[in-house]
């Protein structure tokens, strides 16, 4: 038996035991994870040193360094997101149906947990706690397969929530680590599909990629984010300035920052220029087509087709004038990622037709796309933006972390 193999088996004793624990007992749980965070952070923090001093002497780029690192401040925030997720309802046991045939009997559709979930993902120890703490209030047990880059952090923090939910009288084994971090273990998790019932991949467009390939688990595709911002030809300029700015400088790195910049042609000689201002104060390389570098000169690198399409990751924003509406709605349809797209618009109308005829997880009307996060959305922490259309989209919260099961009440019908 592999320790992998073992691990699957433990976790599927410990989710037939959560699947019934009760929403007081998962609260505790949770209050013990933070708890035991916050007089262990110093601990976390000499992990994650380890981490880093590793990474940037391999040679990782700065947006992965920004991933990677942990402050007091960043665990704070996690802090504050496992309280938030104390705080909001539980959705196990929740009656999504009622209905009483002519029969007599009762027929309720119940919330339960998916079970055991696996969670393989890249060099953000952060998902580490914000994925364990979901699953748990959701009843699930979770195996979590990290990046070797954040090893020492990953263990920390799961060690950290294993004495946390013993303490609180739940298994330890609610949560693991797959500490193997080689390509062989990520394989072996996608084929665990006697002890897996579900498995998130979260990260870049090859760890998904693989994932879908290859799992024999069934799979929640988080998607990469190649976010748009149309700039439409009503577009209060100065507005659209500061989105674009939010959306692409805010925080580079993350999949809800914005990739490409669309704008109408009647007003890309206004507004390019005010925007390129905002973007030059944090060097942003803008990779643009032929009528943007008409105007804002050979300091814009000439883009390539495969400029329009990518996840960069990084201070670089691909660049294009579009005739109108139509044509951007058309290009964002072709070229997203089906994560966030936003319009900047005074036209009503013209905002409408946007969110309609978009077809992406969250569509935005005069906001930034860095708003597509579970705890900008009320949700608590999250799992990862679901870019799929079955089962959920958007963000993964608690109720994405459920399924169904149907609970007939009778008197001793037959058929």
């Amino acid at each position: 038996m592999t320790e992998l193999t073992k691990k699957g088996q433990l976790a599927k004793k410990a989710a037939m035991v959560l699947m019934t624990a009760d929403t007081e007992t998962k609260n505790k749980a949770l209050a013990e994870i933070a708890r035991e965070i916050e007089k262990r952070t110093d601990e976390v923090l000499e992990e994650n040193r380890k981490d880093t001093e590793a990474a940037v002497q391999s040679g990782i780029t700065k947006a992965l360094l920004d991933r990677l690192t942990l402050t007091e401040e960043r665990i704070k925030g996690i802090i504050d997101g496992i309280n938030e997720v104390i705080a909001l309802p539980d959705p196990i046991g929740e009656v999504l149906e009622r209905t009483v045939r002519p029969n007599g009997m009762e027929i309720q559709r119940l919330s339960v947990p998916l079970g055991v979930i696996g969670i393989i993902y890249e060099a953000r120890p952060n998902v580490t706690v914000d994925a364990a703490v979901l699953c748990l209030k959701a009843g699930n047990a979770v195996i979590l397969r990290g990046g070797k880059e954040a090893f020492n952090s990953n263990l920390a923090f799961v060690n950290i929530m294993r004495d946390a939910v013993e303490r609180a009288g739940l298994p330890r084994d609610c949560v693991a680590l797959v500490e193997d971090t080689s390509r062989q273990s990520a394989m072996e998790l996608m084929q665990l599909s006697d002890y897996l019932d579900v498995l998130i991949p979260r990260g870049g467009a090859g760890l998904i990629r693989s994932v879908v390939e290859n799992s024999k688990v069934p799979v929640i595709e988080t998607g990469i984010g190649v976010c748009h911002v149309y700039v439409h030809r009503d577009a209060d300029l100065e507005k659209a300035a500061d989105i674009i700015f939010n959306a692409k400088c805010s925080r580079p790195s993350v999949c809800n920052a914005a990739e490409t910049l669309l704008v109408d042609e009647s007003i890309a000689g206004s507004f390019l220029p005010m925007a390129k201002l905002k973007l030059n104060s944090k060097n942003v390389e803008i990779r643009g087509c032929e009528k943007t570098r008409e105007i804002l000169g050979d300091s814009v690198v000439p883009a390539k087709d495969t400029d329009f399409g990518t996840e960069f990751g990084d201070y670089i924003l691909a660049v294009k004038v579009v005739s109108g509406l139509d044509e951007a709605i058309d290009f964002i349809n072709e070229h997203g990622s089906g994560h966030s797209e936003a319009i900047v618009t005074e036209n009503s109308e013209a905002a409408e037709k946007f969110l309609r005829g978009i077809d992406a997880a969250a569509v935005y009307a005069n906001v930034s796309t860095r708003f597509t996060d579970g705890g900008e959305f009320g949700l608590g922490a999250e799992i990862g933006i679901s870019t799929q259309k079955l089962h959920a989209r958007g963000p993964m919260g608690l109720r994405q972390l459920t399924s169904s099961k149907f609970v007939i009440r009778g008197n001793g019908q037959i058929r």
